[in-house]
């Protein structure tokens, strides 16, 4: 492997399946409640569960679980006329709201790995004999869901259980993207006909102070792709709040606001804000948007400038996607 090449990890999905498949042998071989345990992966993903230790047990009795306190249902996996029950255990989160891929009332298991463990149990099935229940536990998962989006779609408890190809892309625009529409698709769900699109957290807390936060998506950097989605999913009206810095970006014409695909054309902001404001502005001195924005607030005119690039963001969208509905609002507590 090259030595500046990114190291792929499993995801949490993988791992509970190793971990049942381990459990489960272990109660084939000894009929009583089995344990196995597993540390995710190390990878070069900036991923909030790394490192974190699954549990599963498998037993003949319910009793013998560790379970997230929140009332759920079990899955329940059947093999002729016996089954296994398959809960969420401390640390994984139970879905509690409509609009996620796991069901309202079921603990957080994504569809994929909860065909893996399925398909492990049925291909030892023969060998059971007896109901079955098992856990699906994740330390200190709870803690770790904090740093998530879980509680604000309605995870609560612990984590989700996630996995579509089994591997974690390193650093993977995929990954926030695949996030990005989950949460997007949970507004829908939940019967909002508007969605609050932020760039970065100074902007995510401003909307909050204004959106409930389930309304609220914080988008990174992927403005084309989230209004995209949007539409997707059936929403026509957004609200885009960034700070000055990444909605002059969007103004003159980025889809995506991060520097890797260009910086602020000055010059042509310059002439802008001398077409529209009458104001001539150095930019010699300093060239950053901050800097064009300290001098219009010093003449008085800083309202003038934030009112500028929203109307241009607009029409900006609107050629992008004509049927949508945008209202752009500047976050001046942020100044990129």
């Amino acid at each position: 492997m090259d030595i500046n090449e990114l190291r792929r990890g499993y995801t949490t999905g993988v791992h509970a399946s190793f971990v049942f498949a381990r459990a489960l042998e272990s109660y084939l071989s000894t009929s009583t409640t089995s344990y196995s345990t597993t540390n995710k992966m190390d990878n070069d993903d900036i991923d909030v569960t790394k490192g974190c230790e699954i549990v599963a047990i498998v037993s003949d009795s319910l009793e013998d679980l560790t379970l997230n306190t929140i009332e759920h249902r079990p899955y329940t996996i059947g093999y002729d006329d016996i089954s296994i029950e398959i809960y969420a255990g401390m640390g994984v989160g139970v879905v509690t709201k409509d609009g996620l891929k796991p069901p309202k009332g079921y603990p957080a298991i994504n569809p994929t790995p909860l065909k893996a463990i399925e398909d492990i149990y049925m291909s030892q099935g023969s060998k059971i004999g007896r109901d079955l229940y098992c856990s699906i536990s994740v330390v200190d998962g709870e803690e770790i869901a904090k740093k998530s989006a879980n509680p604000k779609v309605g995870v609560l408890g612990g984590i989700s259980i996630l996995g579509t190809t089994g591997f974690v892309k390193p650093i993977s625009n995929e990954a926030y993207l695949d996030s990005i529409y989950t949460e997007i698709s949970f507004i829908k769900a939940n019967r909002y006909d508007r969605v609050v699109l932020t760039l970065g957290d100074s902007s995510f807390k401003y909307a909050s102070d204004i959106y409930p936060q389930e309304q609220i998506v914080e988008i990174g950097n992927f403005v084309y792709d989230a209004i995209e989605m949007s539409r997707g999913v059936g929403i026509y009206s957004i609200v885009f709040i960034a700070g000055i810095g990444k909605m002059t970006k969007v103004y003159q014409g980025f889809k995506n606001s991060h520097n890797r695909y260009g910086m602020v054309d000055l010059d042509t902001l310059k002439g802008d804000i001398y077409r529209n404001i009458g104001i001539k502005i150095d930019i010699e001195e300093s060239r950053t948007v901050k800097y064009v924005a300290d001098q219009l607030d010093k003449k008085g005119r800083y309202l003038e400038l934030c009112s500028m690039l929203e109307l241009g963001v607009k029409e900006q969208i609107s050629k992008w996607f004509t049927d949508i509905d945008i209202e752009p609002i500047i976050n001046s507590t942020q100044t990129n």
